[in-house]
């Protein structure tokens, strides 16, 4: 399934493990997303045009978290083999002043990064993500013990068919406030439900979905002294606001902004909001 046209040229790229797609276009620094589990690059459709037009690169990821079109069995899929996923393809492409922009369970994973590997990364945006206990968050956290069962997955996805439960808390009812276009949902569930091998790929990451990667992590903060942009939805319902102000203590060159009417995927239901911010920070912390 090729993704929104506004996230530029698709390309596909061989990583240690495997091959992902990612979503090309504009120049000048550069800017990688990492999106969270079940949803793709589309996440970020309504942002990369205005970034883009800011003289910015906008490279996109299809990161293997359950929507991506390209099956991954050989790859390392815990928290820690993703993120060294996303080490590979910065070096892969020489990217370097990289600044990350992560939402939802992609924050949980930049962190794990930031903690093995920050030598191409000039700057982060943490837009309400996974940190500290909450990695998975209620009611999310039912998942992990079900990918265990074998099989389980497969009646899951077929369940995700139904428009109706697609609005409750254990799918988008907590994650976006405002509705998402049909065929945006059906871009993240497809790729889970029409392929065995994604299925396999998303079991793999969710069996070992655990607070020890982010509590792990969130020891190194204190050797975090890169530019932070804690970008908080302040209605968030999965990552309440006392976690991002626990970042913005924590975390020695923070700075924590608030995103209204909005819940965790902001990119959804504020994305001008969040370019804003985005934008702003990235020229207040350009290299020189």
């Amino acid at each position: 399934m090729e993704l929104s046209t506004s996230l530029g040229t698709p390309h596909d790229i061989d990583l240690p493990g495997g091959r992902i797609r990612y979503y090309d276009t504009g120049s000048g620094a550069p800017i990688v997303f990492v999106h969270g589990l079940l949803v793709n690059a589309n996440l970020w459709r309504k942002m990369v045009p205005s970034i883009a037009a800011a003289g910015y690169r906008c490279l996109s990821p299809d990161w293997p978290l359950g929507a991506h079109s390209i099956p991954m069995p050989d790859a390392d899929l815990t928290a820690t083999g993703i993120a060294d996923l996303i080490a590979a393809f910065l070096e892969r492409l020489d990217l370097t002043d990289v600044t990350i922009v992560a939402n939802d369970t992609g924050g949980a994973i930049t962190q794990v990064l930031l903690s093995r590997n920050r030598t191409r990364i000039g700057r982060v945006v943490l837009a309400s993500v996974d940190c500290y206990d909450r990695y998975l968050p209620p009611p999310f956290t039912i998942l992990p013990p079900v990918a265990r069962i074998p099989g389980s997955l497969r009646p899951v996805t077929e369940m995700l068919r139904l428009r109706a439960l697609q609005k409750t808390p254990l799918v988008l009812g907590w994650v976006a406030k405002h509705p998402v276009p049909h065929d945006i949902i059906d871009s993240y569930l497809l790729p889970s439900r029409e392929s065995a091998a994604i299925r396999a790929d998303l079991r793999r990451f969710l069996k070992t979905a655990n607070r020890g990667y982010t509590l792990a992590a969130a020891e190194h903060f204190k050797e975090f002294d890169l530019p932070i942009l804690l970008a908080w939805a302040r209605d968030d319902k999965l990552f309440p606001i006392r976690y991002a102000q626990r970042l913005a203590d924590e975390l020695p060159n923070a700075t924590l902004r608030f995103i209204e009417d909005s819940y965790t995927a902001s990119p959804e239901d504020q994305p001008e909001l969040l370019t804003e911010l985005i934008l702003e920070f990235t020229r207040m912390h350009a290299a020189p």
